[in-house]
């Protein structure tokens, strides 16, 4: 299958970096590199571009469209809550610039082999790496989830990271259906999702099964829980005057980002009437972003997976 990805609020992201042609610059979620070929178009011999993806064919697609750039290229399998590990390793200690894109990529979505779609009947896989261990019959798996947790733990899940109201109807009639049979496509657990939730609750909003599917591929590749801690340990990273920007795709990323960026504009700690700080905690960053910003009616025409897309700047003092 072609690889296929149009990068989302890309003009806007590079844009908001300030690129400095002999910067270095880390892409912690590289994908096919649309957002890296803008930095490194900006970028001459002496600049950097590190890039980061857990999927194989995403850095195999990176390689050959970034070919063409001057600039120094490096790529990393891994995954990008390591990136100050990762840079430090590369002798980056200062970066000038870090990119996070946390949607699914539409190769992913749109490849039925990858299970991250309800559009298309594939294996209920959502591993973001592609299944970088092979064959691991332990591998944490789409299909391990739906056929193995409690009713009680699928609910929770669907609930928590889906924020989908429906979610203990929805978990009921996993269990029921499974009890049958193991639940094995994607196609089969968008129309189990779909028959659990009320007809007239089907008519508005998006189709039924896109919050649960959101809610498996989060549990699968456990993207929440050391996401404030990737950002810090990024922004961290920065020099100063150096900018990260932030893509999040659902309200549960972005009031993370939201979060964290705040607490390096403002990080006191004293209580709310003291008259002046006494915590002594001092502001290394500020918000270039102070509202996200979101995709253009123009670019929604084109791209309609922006539709939800929020980007956030913050620079180092």
């Amino acid at each position: 299958m072609e690889y296929r990805h149009t990068a989302v609020l890309a003009d806007e992201t590079v844009s908001g970096l300030n690129v400095r042609p002999e910067g270095i610059y880390a892409d912690g979620t590289l994908g096919a590199g649309g957002h890296a070929a803008l930095i490194c178009a900006q970028l001459n011999a002496r600049g950097t571009l590190i890039g980061i993806d857990r999927d194989a064919e995403a850095l195999a697609e990176a390689d050959r469209k970034l070919a063409k750039f001057s600039c120094r290229r490096i790529f990393v399998r891994d995954n990008f809550r390591r990136i100050k590990e990762i840079c430090r390793s590369l002798g980056a200690f200062a970066l000038d610039g870090a990119v996070l894109d946390l949607g699914v990529s539409s190769y992913q979505l749109d490849n039925p082999e990858r299970g991250f779609s309800y559009m298309n009947d594939g294996p209920l896989d959502m591993r973001m790496d592609g299944g970088a261990d092979g064959e691991d019959d332990t591998a944490l798996t789409a299909y391990r989830i739906i056929n193995s947790y409690s009713e009680q733990d699928i609910a929770r899940m669907i609930k928590t990271y889906g924020e989908e109201r429906w979610a203990k109807r929805i978990a009921g009639a996993i269990v029921r259906r499974r009890s049958e049979a193991p639940i094995g496509s994607t196609v089969e657990l968008a129309e189990i999702i779909k028959s659990a939730i009320p007809a007239a609750a089907r008519r508005e909003g998006p189709h039924p099964a896109k919050r649960t599917f959101q809610a498996v591929r989060i549990e699968v590749n456990d993207e929440l829980a050391p996401l404030a801690q990737a950002l810090t340990d990024s922004i961290d990273m920065l020099a100063p005057k150096g900018r990260i920007a932030v893509i999040t795709f659902h309200s549960l990323e972005d009031r993370i980002a939201k979060e964290v960026f705040a607490k390096r504009e403002n990080p006191c700690e004293c209580p709310p009437g003291i008259p002046e700080c006494v915590c002594g905690k001092r502001a290394d960053a500020r918000r270039v972003t102070k509202k996200p910003i979101t995709a253009s009616a123009t670019e929604l025409a084109e791209n309609p997976r922006a539709r939800s897309a929020k980007l956030r700047i913050l620079e180092k003092l």
